[in-house]
């Protein structure tokens, strides 16, 4: 039997920032945390709380064989902003 998966703290900041931005952002926890649509452009985020958090197996898998658009691992509110070109 599955548990509920426990988000990430800093998951409500990253995607405060990211909607205030204009990018359009969606919870969708599995492969991933966020799809994110900005200006055109589609990211697939995994929210980690820190730059050492570790992939679960699932996650290692979907990274290493994904064959489509932007994958990212982001931490922080100012990492997504970077992720979709707003901060340098």
């Amino acid at each position: 039997m599955r548990h509920a998966k426990r988000v990430d703290a800093n998951q409500d900041q990253i995607v405060t920032a990211l909607r205030a931005a204009g990018a359009n952002v969606w919870i969708i926890s599995l492969p991933v945390d966020l799809l994110v649509g900005y200006k055109g452009h589609t990211f697939l985020v995994e929210i980690k709380r820190t730059v050492k958090s570790r992939f679960t197996p699932l996650q290692r898998d979907f990274f290493e064989n994904w064959g489509g658009g932007t994958l990212a691992r982001i931490d922080s509110p100012d990492a997504a902003l970077r992720m979709i070109g707003v901060l340098k």
